[in-house]
């Protein structure tokens, strides 16, 4: 048994296919196949069921993977801690992150890392399933850090730092009702369409828990995957929208108002898994991030 059948069994159960495995480890799939069925014959057990259009664990791969995990963190920190002994970081970072992450500069960030640590390969995605994806990322192990909108109570495993936040405001075209209004309460806005993000999006948990708590009821008629958009569906009459300040612009054809009554904060934050112990290289970004964005609450 080597680290490189653990690397590809580890990969297999996270991505739940043989071929997304390959791709991600960047071999063919052959070698993904033929590396687990080594390994099955070394341990002389099966592993992994493929009986099923997902790939899944036997009860003796279900013992086998908490351990490989261990192992393979274990080697990543040995060879971390000789990287930065000789001549700086080295190794991949994978950070998630929101389609539109405006409340700090992230390029500047990641600029700023990049400098610091040129040898750690950045791998930057962003969710297109939202903050929740990203946390299931996380969890799954197929991303190191996150940059996530999550309001209300944090996720067990999950801590969150965080960074900065956004007022969402009502928008609405210019020639809405509500337009020549500086606000309204969000008991007039029962029966009226909206424009938002898809479910598990941080700008639709957060206006979701607040219609909720009012006990108003609300339409979505559109989702939208990218709020960055919203301003402009919103301008077409589509609907109306809660958006972040920093998506709208100079506004032109639209109407911001202010919505009483409710908590309507958005919040970003850096979210690290608890279930194991970050890289070397997800350590400099935690720090960096924390001294680029002074924490909410710091004096």
């Amino acid at each position: 048994m080597d680290l490189r059948q653990l690397e590809y069994f580890v990969a297999v159960v996270e991505e739940g296919n043989y071929t997304r495995a390959a791709a991600r480890l960047h071999v063919v799939q052959s070698a993904v196949s033929a590396s687990i069925k080594r390994l099955e014959r070394e341990l002389g057990a099966q592993l992994l069921d493929r009986n099923s259009k997902r790939v899944l664990l036997t009860d003796a791969g279900a013992a086998l993977l908490p351990r490989a995990r261990v192992v393979l963190d274990s080697a990543r920190d040995a060879a971390d801690a000789v990287a930065e002994v000789h001549g700086g970081l080295r190794g991949t970072l994978r950070l998630g992150t929101m389609t539109s992450v405006e409340l700090i500069d992230l390029p500047t960030l990641l600029g700023e890392y990049h400098r610091r640590h040129p040898g750690v390969l950045l791998q930057i995605s962003a969710a297109t399933s939202g903050s929740r994806g990203l946390v299931d990322a996380l969890r799954e192990r197929r991303l190191d850090l996150a940059f996530v909108a999550l309001p209300g109570a944090r996720p067990a495993d999950v801590e969150l730092t965080g960074l900065a936040s956004s007022v969402l405001d009502l928008v609405v075209p210019a020639d809405h009702p509500l337009a020549g209004r500086g606000s309204v309460a969000v008991t007039e806005l029962a029966g009226l369409d909206f424009i938002d993000s898809p479910l598990g999006f941080g700008t639709r948990s957060v206006t979701d828990a607040a219609f909720t708590a009012a006990a108003v009821p609300r339409t979505v008629a559109i989702e939208i995957p990218d709020i960055a958009t919203g301003a402009a569906y919103v301008r077409q009459g589509l609907g109306i929208a809660f958006l972040p300040r920093f998506v709208l612009g100079r506004a032109e054809g639209l109407a911001r108002l202010t919505v009483t009554g409710v908590d309507l904060r958005w919040p970003l934050s850096l979210a690290v898994p608890t279930d194991r112990a970050p890289s070397g290289a997800a350590r400099a970004m935690i720090a960096l991030t924390r001294d680029f964005v002074r924490p909410q609450g710091a004096p």
